[in-house]
């Protein structure tokens, strides 16, 4: 399999556009996808070509680059990148949902989301905007967010509402109907209806600055 085809497998398989990645490589959103399909250009630069496979969690030699070592191709699948996304959910009165852009990227511990029972692919980290779950989760706080398809439990999640993005503490009232729920006591609860807001992921991992 060439590089091109490697790249569009990877970016697929990430759940992750090209449009993303080329705006990741701050490129025209069209970049890669021509790069694939067109062969223009012929080849990446080292630089990209460097984001990329450090990104997507290969060698750079799968996307075309110089055959590593051995022990650059064992770190490297010791590893996993979760990408950052250019979006915030609310702990407030209510984020609008952003278009995903990836900028960034976190590196963890493959043998640690492993112990965690965390799938990489399903991951991604978003900030937190607003004061409506502190002392939990603080505004600039990061949350990593578990996107698999799973039975729903109680707990903080990423949730879509009327279009809004938040962050809140999701719990079952039974008969179709849950709340949500503040941490901060300034903030009443949200008495919802199972059809009437979307669960986006659940809140498995924070960072923030002490």
């Amino acid at each position: 399999m060439d590089a091109r085809a490697r790249l569009a497998d990877l970016a697929k398989e990430r759940g992750v556009s090209l449009a993303a990645l080329s705006r990741m490589l701050s490129r025209n959103p069209t970049y890669l996808q021509q790069y694939i399909t067109k062969g223009s250009p012929r080849k990446l630069e080292e630089e990209d070509r460097r984001i990329l496979a450090e990104f997507l969690g290969v060698a750079e030699s799968k996307l075309g680059g110089p055959q590593e070592n051995s022990y650059a191709r064992r770190e490297q699948k010791d590893w996993v990148e979760v990408p950052r996304l250019d979006i915030g959910a609310s702990a407030g009165p209510g984020a609008l949902g952003a278009e995903e852009k990836v900028f960034d990227a976190f590196r963890f511990s493959r043998r640690w989301l492993a112990e965690q029972g965390l799938d990489g692919k399903s991951l991604s980290a978003i900030r937190v905007v607003g004061d409506s779950m502190e002392p939990l989760l603080r505004e600039g706080d990061e949350v990593l967010v578990d996107c698999r398809q799973q039975p729903f439990r109680d707990g903080v999640h990423v949730v879509r509402l009327d279009e809004l993005l938040l962050v809140k503490r999701v719990a079952s009232k039974g008969g179709g109907r849950y709340s949500l729920l503040s941490q901060n006591l300034a903030y009443p609860p949200i008495d919802v209806g199972a059809e009437d807001f979307e669960v986006i992921g659940r809140v498995v991992w924070k960072s923030g600055r002490v």
